[in-house]
Protein backbone atom coordinates (compact mmCIF):
# COMPACT_ATOMS: atom_id res chain seq x y z
CA UNK A 1 0.00 0.00 0.00
CA UNK A 2 1.28 3.18 -0.89
CA UNK A 3 0.74 5.84 2.02
CA UNK A 4 -0.25 9.45 0.52
CA UNK A 5 0.79 12.34 2.79
CA UNK A 6 -1.04 15.48 0.66
CA UNK A 7 -4.59 15.41 0.85
CA UNK A 8 -5.25 13.36 -2.58
CA UNK A 9 -8.77 14.86 -4.75
CA UNK A 10 -10.55 11.82 -2.76
CA UNK A 11 -9.90 13.23 0.01
CA UNK A 12 -10.76 16.63 -0.71
CA UNK A 13 -13.63 15.97 -2.55
CA UNK A 14 -14.91 13.61 0.35
CA UNK A 15 -14.74 15.86 2.96
CA UNK A 16 -16.56 18.46 1.04
CA UNK A 17 -19.35 15.70 0.15
CA UNK A 18 -19.63 14.83 3.95
CA UNK A 19 -19.87 18.81 4.86
CA UNK A 20 -21.93 19.57 2.20
CA UNK A 21 -24.22 17.06 2.02
CA UNK A 22 -24.33 14.19 5.23
CA UNK A 23 -23.67 16.80 7.51
CA UNK A 24 -25.63 19.83 5.76
CA UNK A 25 -28.75 17.69 5.10
CA UNK A 26 -28.26 15.26 8.10
CA UNK A 27 -28.37 12.05 6.34
CA UNK A 28 -26.22 10.86 9.23
CA UNK A 29 -27.47 12.75 12.88
CA UNK A 30 -24.07 11.46 14.19
CA UNK A 31 -22.04 12.62 11.96
CA UNK A 32 -21.63 16.61 12.92
CA UNK A 33 -20.53 16.05 15.97
CA UNK A 34 -17.73 13.58 14.89
CA UNK A 35 -16.51 16.19 12.19
CA UNK A 36 -16.34 18.96 14.49
CA UNK A 37 -14.62 16.59 16.86
CA UNK A 38 -12.30 15.92 14.30
CA UNK A 39 -12.30 12.30 14.82
CA UNK A 40 -13.08 11.13 11.15
CA UNK A 41 -9.91 9.39 9.40
CA UNK A 42 -10.39 10.30 5.62
CA UNK A 43 -7.58 7.32 3.52
CA UNK A 44 -7.42 7.73 0.14
CA UNK A 45 -6.76 3.77 -1.41
CA UNK A 46 -4.79 3.60 -5.18
CA UNK A 47 -6.28 -0.04 -4.66
CA UNK A 48 -7.54 -1.41 -8.48
CA UNK A 49 -7.94 -5.24 -7.31
CA UNK A 50 -10.55 -6.68 -4.89
CA UNK A 51 -7.94 -8.68 -2.76
CA UNK A 52 -5.32 -4.87 -2.79
CA UNK A 53 -8.66 -3.53 -1.42
CA UNK A 54 -9.64 -5.67 0.95
CA UNK A 55 -6.36 -6.10 2.52
CA UNK A 56 -5.95 -2.05 2.79
CA UNK A 57 -9.76 -2.31 4.68
CA UNK A 58 -8.22 -4.54 7.21
CA UNK A 59 -4.99 -2.63 7.99
CA UNK A 60 -7.59 0.17 8.40
CA UNK A 61 -9.30 -1.82 10.93
CA UNK A 62 -5.95 -2.25 12.85
CA UNK A 63 -5.22 1.39 12.63
CA UNK A 64 -8.79 2.06 14.26
CA UNK A 65 -7.76 -0.74 16.95
CA UNK A 66 -4.78 1.53 17.46
CA UNK A 67 -6.18 5.04 17.59
CA UNK A 68 -8.82 5.07 20.02
CA UNK A 69 -9.81 8.74 19.66
CA UNK A 70 -10.32 7.60 15.69
CA UNK A 71 -14.23 7.26 15.68
CA UNK A 72 -14.39 6.39 12.06
CA UNK A 73 -12.42 6.08 8.63
CA UNK A 74 -13.56 6.83 5.13
CA UNK A 75 -11.47 4.75 2.84
CA UNK A 76 -11.85 6.15 -0.54
CA UNK A 77 -10.89 4.29 -3.93
CA UNK A 78 -9.91 7.22 -6.23
CA UNK A 79 -8.78 4.63 -8.77
CA UNK A 80 -10.54 1.46 -8.40
CA UNK A 81 -14.44 0.15 -8.74
CA UNK A 82 -15.98 2.35 -10.63
CA UNK A 83 -18.22 -0.11 -11.84
CA UNK A 84 -21.19 -0.36 -9.11
CA UNK A 85 -21.65 -3.95 -9.88
CA UNK A 86 -17.50 -4.77 -8.99
CA UNK A 87 -17.86 -2.27 -5.84
CA UNK A 88 -20.78 -4.25 -4.73
CA UNK A 89 -18.24 -8.04 -5.09
CA UNK A 90 -15.66 -5.76 -3.13
CA UNK A 91 -18.27 -4.88 -0.12
CA UNK A 92 -19.67 -8.78 0.25
CA UNK A 93 -15.85 -9.77 0.28
CA UNK A 94 -15.12 -7.08 2.64
CA UNK A 95 -18.03 -7.80 5.10
CA UNK A 96 -16.57 -11.63 4.78
CA UNK A 97 -13.10 -10.43 5.70
CA UNK A 98 -14.36 -8.33 8.56
CA UNK A 99 -15.79 -11.79 10.02
CA UNK A 100 -12.94 -13.81 9.07
CA UNK A 101 -10.37 -11.68 10.55
CA UNK A 102 -12.06 -11.17 14.16
CA UNK A 103 -13.53 -7.57 13.62
CA UNK A 104 -17.54 -9.04 13.35
CA UNK A 105 -18.98 -6.77 16.55
CA UNK A 106 -16.26 -4.51 16.26
CA UNK A 107 -16.84 -2.68 13.18
CA UNK A 108 -19.30 -2.14 10.48
CA UNK A 109 -19.39 -1.56 7.02
CA UNK A 110 -21.32 0.84 5.45
CA UNK A 111 -20.91 2.34 1.71
CA UNK A 112 -21.18 4.80 -0.90
CA UNK A 113 -20.72 5.10 -4.60
CA UNK A 114 -20.98 7.53 -7.57
CA UNK A 115 -23.45 5.16 -9.34
CA UNK A 116 -25.06 3.54 -5.88
CA UNK A 117 -28.21 2.01 -6.46
CA UNK A 118 -30.11 0.03 -3.63
CA UNK A 119 -31.57 -2.93 -4.50
CA UNK A 120 -35.51 -2.88 -5.91
CA UNK A 121 -34.47 1.09 -6.59
CA UNK A 122 -34.47 2.66 -10.39
CA UNK A 123 -31.28 4.68 -11.07
CA UNK A 124 -33.50 7.71 -11.25
CA UNK A 125 -34.57 7.43 -7.95
CA UNK A 126 -33.65 10.35 -5.97
CA UNK A 127 -33.08 8.10 -2.85
CA UNK A 128 -30.30 6.69 -4.15
CA UNK A 129 -28.05 10.05 -3.60
CA UNK A 130 -28.30 9.13 0.47
CA UNK A 131 -25.79 6.59 -0.48
CA UNK A 132 -23.80 8.38 -3.37
CA UNK A 133 -20.64 9.60 -2.91
CA UNK A 134 -17.70 11.39 -5.35
CA UNK A 135 -15.40 8.53 -4.92
CA UNK A 136 -16.61 4.68 -4.00
CA UNK A 137 -16.10 4.40 -0.26
CA UNK A 138 -15.92 1.92 2.45
CA UNK A 139 -17.54 3.54 5.66
CA UNK A 140 -16.18 1.62 8.74
CA UNK A 141 -17.73 2.59 11.87
CA UNK A 142 -17.10 1.55 15.28
CA UNK A 143 -20.30 -0.63 16.38
CA UNK A 144 -19.81 0.54 20.18
CA UNK A 145 -20.21 3.42 19.20
CA UNK A 146 -22.75 3.42 16.65
CA UNK A 147 -24.74 1.53 19.62
CA UNK A 148 -24.59 4.22 22.04
CA UNK A 149 -25.46 6.88 19.66
CA UNK A 150 -28.67 4.84 18.23
CA UNK A 151 -29.26 4.21 21.66
CA UNK A 152 -29.66 7.99 23.02
CA UNK A 153 -31.44 9.22 19.60
CA UNK A 154 -35.65 9.47 19.63
CA UNK A 155 -36.67 6.66 16.97
CA UNK A 156 -33.31 5.62 15.11
CA UNK A 157 -34.97 3.36 12.73
CA UNK A 158 -36.87 6.93 11.38
CA UNK A 159 -33.69 7.84 10.13
CA UNK A 160 -33.65 6.27 6.55
CA UNK A 161 -37.35 6.98 6.25
CA UNK A 162 -36.22 10.49 6.54
CA UNK A 163 -33.30 10.30 4.12
CA UNK A 164 -35.39 8.86 1.67
CA UNK A 165 -38.41 11.42 1.91
CA UNK A 166 -35.77 14.46 2.02
CA UNK A 167 -33.72 12.97 -1.05
CA UNK A 168 -37.16 12.39 -3.09
CA UNK A 169 -38.92 15.65 -1.97
CA UNK A 170 -35.41 18.10 -2.79
CA UNK A 171 -35.25 15.62 -6.64
CA UNK A 172 -32.69 13.84 -8.37
CA UNK A 173 -31.87 17.69 -10.42
CA UNK A 174 -30.99 18.98 -7.08
CA UNK A 175 -28.58 16.14 -5.86
CA UNK A 176 -27.11 15.97 -8.92
CA UNK A 177 -26.02 19.83 -9.02
CA UNK A 178 -24.90 19.23 -5.25
CA UNK A 179 -23.02 15.74 -5.83
CA UNK A 180 -21.02 17.58 -8.85
CA UNK A 181 -20.33 20.62 -6.72
CA UNK A 182 -18.24 18.31 -4.39
CA UNK A 183 -16.36 17.18 -7.43
CA UNK A 184 -15.35 20.56 -8.57
CA UNK A 185 -11.61 21.00 -8.73
CA UNK A 186 -10.28 22.83 -5.25
CA UNK A 187 -8.73 26.18 -6.29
Amino acid sequence: MTKLTNPTLAEQQTRLWVSNVIVKYNFCPFARKEVENNCIHYQTSLATSIDDAVMEMIEQCIELDQQPTRETTLLMFEQGFTDFEEFLDLVDLANALLVAQGFEGKYQIANFHPDYVFADSDDSDAANYTNRAPFPTLHLIREASMSAALDEYDEPESIPEHNINLARRKGIDFWQQLLAGCKKPSA
